[in-house]
């Protein structure tokens, strides 16, 4: 409920899922979301599924926990933008709320038990019905031959499995994928955590579960299809030849031919949900 309420908005115009589409696998299909006023993100809405396992969360990793991770869009100024004391007051002048926090947690409710909500609704955004899931487990409606060979150009040519990697195809590293330079590109992502010079221009390795459902890609929303995301790591120079702390994988052009780039994709979609797939 408190997910899909836009009472933890400064102006109850917005909600957790006005940016984190159901329909787009919890992401957004748009490259920045709107906030309270119209103000724009900036950065990219990921997704909000599969991240019951994530130790650091964010495109920067500022948030080591669901708990810490759900409370920063409601204060985030151009997002929500409501101190969270605000928002536990309102949940409190709520018949309806403080019945439910009494109910769940003997208690009425804080800025605790608000996060430990949303966090707690969060983890059961787990999917696992996927024609990949089904081939590695030898059952029926798995992966066609096509998405075979693009698993196997993953793994192998592509080079994808360096970073995306564990079930949720993503190493919880941070990697700078050459999308910085300084100038049009300046968002200098890990750094302005860490202030560690070896941090400049890196960015979460996000998970690719429903990856086909939550265009557009990147964290600065720059792609919107698949296959310009495969095309620009088959070359990363040519977006930006002087990107500042690329990652060694990019620093040579994977010299994908044009059936790897299709295999590559088609198996990038064996990795949809059932629950996303248009009948």
């Amino acid at each position: 409920m408190l997910f899909f309420d836009p009472i933890l908005s400064e102006d109850s115009s917005i909600s957790c899922a006005s940016c984190h589409k159901p329909e787009f696998a919890f992401a957004d299909n748009v490259p920045f979301s709107k906030g309270v006023h119209g103000q724009l993100g900036n950065r990219n809405t990921p997704s909000a599924m599969n991240v019951s396992s994530r130790d650091a969360l964010f495109w920067d990793g500022r948030a080591a926990t669901l708990e810490e991770q759900a409370l920063g869009p409601i204060t985030n100024p151009i997002e929500m933008n409501l101190p969270v004391a605000v928002a536990v007051k309102r949940l409190n002048r709520s018949r309806k709320y403080r019945n439910l926090f009494y109910s769940v947690y003997k208690t009425t409710p804080s800025s605790k038990t608000l996060a430990s909500a949303l966090a707690a609704f969060e983890r059961t955004l787990e999917t696992g019905n996927t024609p990949n899931d089904r081939w590695l487990n030898d059952e029926p409606n798995g992966m066609t031959t096509q998405q075979e060979h693009g698993r196997e150009v993953f793994r192998t040519k592509g080079k994808c499995f360096e970073c995306h990697f564990t079930p949720d195809f993503t190493g919880d590293e941070f990697r700078s994928i050459g999308l910085f330079n300084g100038k049009e590109f300046n968002d200098s992502g890990r750094y302005k955590i860490t202030h560690n010079l070896a941090d400049i221009g890196k960015v979460k390795v996000p998970g690719l579960r429903n990856v086909a459902v939550t265009a557009p890609y990147m964290h600065n929303g720059q792609f919107k299809t698949l296959r310009e995301v495969i095309d620009y790591y088959d070359q990363p120079h040519l977006l930006v030849p002087d990107a500042i702390n690329r990652d060694s994988l990019l620093l040579q052009p994977l010299g994908l031919t044009e059936q790897e780039k299709q295999d590559l994709e088609a198996f990038l979609h064996a990795l949809t949900d059932d629950r996303f797939v248009k009948k």
